[in-house]
């Protein structure tokens, strides 16, 4: 590997300590690189080969852009075929730099090096102010380091000072891979006295540099026919109304000439929206001919504009692999590749997921893929649509969490307060808010405010939960208020007759209802689980899980010897259990859920470390399920690369875990079709043909040949680049230990009948609850507000 032979610049750094930190880049995939696999044979590119994982600046999603560590993580995390992409930019003496951007201020610590050196240019016809390479030498940038561009991704290495590259130095990193050269501006540079011509002539008679592109069409016609003749010409559009400088032609009029391009180039690069349309709402279109079109002309065609962290569209339920399927997996065609600033899941999308048989009949096997209020990333909570998704998406088991009406119905519902999963505040039901401190301190219209008929009533819809939405990341806002809820009777009936392994049943605020209600919510369960035939247990019934938090809930059940699968909900951020705590815990429960973070805890966004927590709980005999799973990319740590299906993988390689609890059943149920163990599942179950079926999948034969990209990551690894730097995270705080006295209760009360608070409004005694003050009033408005706004600056992100 080579390496810069000019300084690190900022103070910090150095060459030995960069040589240290690629040396662990090179691991942080566990053991660094692997073979890549063995891929379909039946690709719909242009030359039938897979498509190209084009890194842009390198790992650009979690380095800064262009850097050294994001250029060697690049290539360790993905496979040996990926391209590494360099943006060419200019210095004053002529030297060409791997820089994200022509204003380097964007990107670069340039305004803090040389405060003065603003100027202001005229680019492409437009005045552009900033700092600008071509005032600068390749000597005097020796101080300057690179940054992060992008406001949502970590700063924390800015503070590794990496230098900025010159694009030399990355053809040399780069063997035996290839270098892409994106060339942005030539018409600015000619102006100013630089020939990228004759810079690109020079520096691409190597052979690493295997792909040259530009949105100008001149540039490639000034370097066709004089460069390697291995090297491929690739003509870049940028959005359709503007233009080429080189030509005055809109993207949008050049797109219909493409045998004219093809007389330049051989292959052209776009937008992802000009192959999948996107609607102002930010739902996909139907796809266009684009790809076919190219192909026809005999173009390769790849798309740009891939990232894990942006907002994508709707329709692809915040999954960035899903994604890219859409471009390299449809049944239509396959465009020849895509530039990402998340490589690893580009390659994870070709190499594994594109040609996948994801209709085969669902496989039950470990593990267990558990809905979280159905498949609530796409519907609301606990409702009917919700439900059939989760079904729809394979998930295994799928869950009802309890609450009561005020006529002592058990109804389906994410939360006992109709604030957070209704629209109750807009209703005729919104003068019923009271305060029960035993549930909240604030205001809230709750379950037990209402019967029955009001929740199922026509004016009262559901509201989709939305739980990242303080970074106004909104779900499916199309169908935001659809479906209808469930009572438990309706779910037992719905969940009968289903490709499912089993149902979950969670009791909520069991004591409460007791004490203060006069609900028995267990008799109420138990009750509506016999009336629909779940005790009459055969080896072909599905299996019946009650979760709790309440240790007492259990413990009763216990005592009714039911034969229900009994699982305890473990105190969230706990780091490990005392052997008392698991011996107590092992009298009444058969599993337990445990919070992610209690596995793997963080400190502002990096995993620190693995706690021991798992590693007790399996050697009490419990069985362990994981929660909760989304697909946001705010979800996850850095660590797992802003991609869910990375989360997944570390958790099921590293832990072995037994169950995944997610609002995106769809998500895990791809992963598990890939996953190697449950392979051996399906034919211990019989179920030869599927096994066959996903044999033949590029990721199932896995052991020492397996990818790099399908390794889990490296607990901590990230944090330890950071060691020593200003920019370190802050040492973990002791996480609490599991006791005997967090698990032991007081033995679970019998119902005392009371008048059930139904509210003044339909004529029962008020609920036993403190009417909220003028201003927990005024919060209650606020809460039908605030999604409103979210939903208002979510579109505006789009």
């Amino acid at each position: 590997m080579t390496t810069s032979s000019w300084g690190g610049g900022g103070g910090g750094g150095g060459g030995a300590v960069r040589l240290w930190c690629c040396g662990l880049l090179l691991m942080l995939l566990s053991g660094g690189g692997g073979a890549a696999a063995q891929r379909p044979p039946a690709y719909k590119t242009l030359s039938g080969k897979a498509p190209l994982v084009i890194a842009k600046g390198g790992f650009s999603g979690v380095f800064p852009d262009s850097s050294q560590n994001a250029y060697v993580f690049a290539l360790s995390s993905t496979s040996g075929d990926t391209t590494l992409w360099c943006d060419v930019q200019l210095t004053k003496d002529g030297v060409g730099i791997c820089l994200r951007d022509l204003l380097m201020n964007n990107c670069t610590s340039i305004n803090q090096a040389y405060p003065a050196g603003e100027k202001a240019y005229i680019v492409n016809g437009q005045r552009s102010k900033g700092w600008f390479p071509i005032d600068y030498t390749i000597s005097s940038l020796q101080s300057v380091i690179l940054t992060q561009a992008i406001w949502s991704r970590t700063d924390k290495f800015d503070f590794a000072y990496l230098p900025i590259l010159p694009v030399i130095n990355v053809t040399n990193l780069a063997k035996p891979s290839s270098v892409w050269l994106n060339i942005e501006h030539d018409i600015f540079y000619r102006q100013h006295g630089l020939n990228m011509t004759k810079y690109i002539l020079s520096i691409s008679k190597g052979g690493s540099v295997q792909y040259i592109s530009s949105p100008e069409l001149g540039f490639l016609q000034s370097i066709s026919g004089r460069v390697n003749r291995k090297t491929k010409l690739v003509f870049r559009f940028l959005d359709a109304t503007s233009s080429d400088p080189s030509s005055n032609q809109t993207y949008g009029s050049l797109l219909n000439n493409l045998a004219f391009i093809k007389t330049v180039a051989s292959g052209i690069m776009v937008p992802k929206e000009y192959i999948w349309r996107v609607t102002t709402d930010n739902y996909i279109q139907p796809a266009t001919s684009i790809v076919r079109d190219a192909h026809s002309a005999g173009l390769e065609i790849y798309a740009s504009d891939f990232a894990n962290d942006r907002i994508i569209p709707y329709n692809y339920s915040y999954d960035p692999l899903e994604e890219y399927l859409h471009f390299v997996g449809s049944d239509n065609f396959s465009v020849d590749g895509v530039l990402s600033e998340y490589p690893l899941t580009a390659a994870v999308a070709i190499g594994c997921f594109t040609n996948l048989n994801v209709s085969s009949k669902t496989d039950h096997g470990s593990p267990l893929i558990i809905s979280h209020n159905g498949a609530s990333g796409d519907y609301p909570d606990c409702t009917d649509l919700a439900y059939q998704k989760a079904v729809d998406d394979g998930a295994d088991v799928i869950d009802c969490s309890i609450q009561m009406t005020s006529d002592g119905v058990p109804v389906c519902m994410s939360s006992i307060n109709l604030f957070e999963t209704t629209n109750v505040q807009r209703t005729s039901f919104s003068n019923r808010a009271s305060i029960f401190k035993d549930i909240q301190p604030t205001p809230g219209i709750f379950t037990f405010n209402l019967t029955w008929a009001d929740i199922s009533s026509s004016d009262l819809r559901p509201k989709i939960s939305s739980p990242e939405s303080i970074y106004y990341l909104v779900r499916n806002p199309v169908h935001k208020n659809a479906g209808n809820f469930f009572r438990l009777s309706d779910f037992l009936t719905f969940a009968k007759d289903k490709d499912l392994s089993g149902i979950m049943i969670i009791i909520k605020n069991a004591v409460f209802m007791a004490n203060s209600l006069g609900f028995d919510v267990v008799d109420s369960v138990t009750k509506a689980l016999s009336d629909a035939g779940y005790n009459n247990q055969t080896t072909k019934a599905k299996e019946v899980m009650i979760q709790s938090e309440d240790s007492a809930v259990l413990v009763n059940l216990k005592q009714l010897e039911t034969k229900y699968k009994l699982v305890y909900t473990l105190p969230s951020t706990i780091g490990d259990a005392s052997a008392s705590s698991l011996v107590d815990v092992k009298k009444f429960a058969d599993a337990v859920i445990v919070d992610r973070e209690s596995i793997f805890p963080e400190s502002q966004g990096f995993i620190m470390k693995e706690t021991n927590l798992v590693k007790d709980l399996r050697s009490a005999g419990l069985a362990i399920y994981a929660q909760v799973f989304r697909n946001e990319f705010v979800s996850p740590p850095w660590d797992f690369f802003s991609d869910v299906t990375v989360e997944i993988n570390s958790y099921v390689q590293l832990v072995n875990i037994d169950g995944i609890i997610t609002d995106f059943p769809k998500t895990v149920r791809r992963y598990k079709i890939i996953y190697p163990g449950h392979i051996m599942v399906s034919l211990t179950v019989a179920a030869c043909t599927h096994a066959v079926l996903l044999a033949v999948n590029s990721c199932t034969g896995l052991g020492v040949n397996m990818p790099s990209y399908m390794k889990p990551a490296q607990i901590g690894g990230l944090a330890q680049l950071l060691y020593g730097s200003q920019a370190q995270p802050p040492a973990l705080a002791p996480m609490p230990v599991l006791n005997s006295s967090d698990v032991t209760e007081p033995p679970f009360p019998s119902a005392a009948p009371k008048n059930a608070p139904g509210g003044a409004a339909n004529g029962s005694t008020p609920a036993p609850g403190a009417s909220p003050s003028g201003s927990q009033a005024a919060a209650v408005m606020r809460a039908g507000i605030l999604p409103m706004v979210t939903a208002l600056f979510a579109s505006l992100l789009i």
